[in-house]
Formats: C-alpha cells, sequence, structure tokens
C-alpha cells in the first residue's frame, strides 16, 4: 500500500528564547571539533546530545549495559554517528534506541542497530508508519517501507520504563505527528522530545500523519507540565532548552492557534491565512513563517473541519 502524504522539512533557522542549557550550567563540548563534523555536548556524566549539521538532535545514555539512543540520525548519518557513540566516555555498544516518530531522519540507523541486535522502541503508530510506502504528494518524494529488521521491535501506547529507570511515553496531543514519544532521563533530568519541540525555527505540521496546530499548543504544554526549573529539554533539532523556553513557545504557539482558528471560522482558506501573517510578531526570531501558516491551517481541516 502506497499513501499520499504531505509533510515539510524546512531548514530551521533561528534559536527561540533564553540560552539552552543555562540551568545547572552549559552543556560542556566535549571536544573540539573540525566544521561540518558531528560535535558532542555533555550534559551529565552518562547523558550526551550528538549533533551534526544537517542531522536531527540524538541524545546517548552511555552505561556498563551497553548504551541508549533517543533518535538515530539518518541513514546517510549512520556511520559517523555510531563512530561518535563509540567514542563517549563509557560507551558501549548500543542496546536500545528509541524512535521520537517515523520520519526518516530519526529512524535512519534503525537498520544497522536491528541487524546489531538492538531493541527498537517506538509508539505503535510510528511502527505502523514504518511498515508502509509514503510518498508525499507535494514534492514526489517517496520513501519504501522500513525492512522487516529495521522496524521497532518493540512498541507501546501509554508508558512504559526500562530496567535502568527511564521513562518514556506517548504524547497524544499529535503536535507533529500521531506516534510522538518522550524519554526520560530522572537522574539526569533530562528531557528528550523529538520534533514536538524545535530549538531552531518553525516546526514541522505533518497533518497527513497527524500533527496539528493544536496538537503543538497540546504537546508543548504537556513538556511543561513533566519539566521542572532545572530540567534539560532536548527537542528534535538545535540547542537544548530550559522550562523558560518551553514556557514561551507555549505562548506563542497559543497566539497563532487562537488567530488561526478565527479565520477558520470567519470561512477564510490557507493563503488568506498566510496573506493575515498570524506569526508577524515572531518572525524576526523564527524566520518566515508563511509555510508554517500554511500547513497550520491546512491543519485545521482535518480536525476542525472534517467535511471541508
Amino acid at each position: 500500500m502506497t499513501l499520499d502524504v504531505h509533510t515539510r522539512r524546512q531548514i530551521l533557522k533561528a534559536a527561540l528564547g533564553g540560552a539552552a542549557g543555562i540551568v545547572l550550567g552549559a552543556p560542556v563540548r566535549l571536544a573540539a571539533q573540525a566544521a561540518g563534523t558531528t560535535n558532542t555536548l555533555r550534559l551529565a556524566d552518562d547523558v550526551f546530545v550528538i549533533q551534526t549539521p544537517g542531522q536531527a538532535n540524538v541524545v546517548a545514555h552511555t552505561s556498563a549495559a551497553g548504551v541508549v539512543l533517543v533518535d538515530g540520525g539518518s541513514a546517510s548519518g549512520a556511520d559517523s554517528l555510531m563512530k561518535a557513540v563509540a567514542a563517549l566516555p563509557g560507551g558501549g555498544p548500543v542496546r536500545t534506541i528509541f524512535n521520537t516518530h517515523w520520519h526518516p531522519e530519526q529512524v535512519g540507523s534503525n537498520e544497522l542497530l536491528g541487524k546489531a541486535g538492538a531493541t527498537i522502541i517506538a509508539h505503535e503508530n510510528t511502527r505502523l508508519w514504518l511498515t508502509t510506502d509514503v510518498t508525499w504528494s507535494w514534492s514526489g518524494q517517496h520513501f519504501k517501507r522500513l525492512p522487516k529488521v529495521a522496524q521497532p521491535n518493540k512498541t507501546f501506547y501509554k508508558t512504559g520504563e526500562l530496567e535502568s529507570g527511564i521513562g518514556y511515553g506517548y504524547i497524544p496531543d499529535a503536535a507533529h505527528t500521531d506516534g510522538d514519544l518522550y524519554v526520560y532521563f530522572p537522574k539526569q533530568n533530562v528531557l528528550a522530545v523529538g520534533d514536538v519541540m524545535s530549538g531552531s525555527g518553525w516546526p514541522v505540521v505533518d497533518w497527513a500523519t497527524g500533527g496539528w496546530i493544536g496538537g503543538i499548543v497540546g504537546g508543548v504544554q504537556r513538556i511543561q507540565a513533566l519539566a521542572n526549573e532545572e530540567t534539560r529539554i532536548v527537542p528534535g533539532r538545535g540547542p537544548v532548552l530550559s522550562l523558560a523556553d518551553v514556557k514561551t513557545q507555549l505562548q506563542m504557539y497559543s497566539t497563532i492557534y487562537e488567530r488561526l482558528t478565527t479565520l477558520l471560522n470567519k470561512g477564510r482558506g490557507p493563503s488568506e491565512a498566510v496573506e493575515a501573517k498570524p506569526t508577524k510578531e515572531f518572525d524576526a526570531l523564527m524566520g518566515n513563517g508563511d509555510e508554517f501558516v500554511r500547513r497550520s491551517f491546512e491543519s485545521l481541516w482535518a480536525y476542525l473541519s472534517p467535511d471541508a
């Protein structure tokens, strides 16, 4: 089966709100890196953020039992990611990887790690997306289903916990897709949230696989409830966020959501929503909001006007 799916992969432009990781001190860069290579930030003795230009953030937790990853970058970056993981203090083989959602830039290491016997954890909705071919009709870009060995081999519906105490849970608001999850490292107070939040520019509203602007508001609100003033929050892209950043984003997306629903109730369409500039006071920080507004407005049709 092939599904036509709209999604948007914008190059994100600007960091939102306060400096990342300022609570409990800034993240430590382990070593100077050449331009264009992987950088590793240490959030705790055993928790790291691996950042590669053009790739999604990857969180790594090291222990004597092996490495736990949150997301695995794209397939093209899998080898360099594994080298970065092997170089971590206390690193070892990757035993577990979480897929925060189905998009290719999160699941690119699944096949490599699946063949090595790793446990691949995802929400059941994410597994379902990864078992079907997907075509983005707006661009014609086609993605084949992952081979069986690369598909999640452990799924859940609400919450779960590893033996090490690492917790994870479903974000049912459908902020980015219908399979979003978070992973929480309680001892280190680090919360990985995938693309439910962005630390760099406007997020993608993948309404064809469940995401919508109301879900962004609900998802960010849920993250706010999970965090405290000392929590380091790792988004899918960009710098690490604080609770203050989450509150800033919640206020911003709530304002945009209210403006778009008002336009919808007046019978306006996506192009008219773009012309209304509902993100105007945020664009200087976040970048041009036209594509975000168009996708957000279209998402309202799916959730609030299903017969439109």
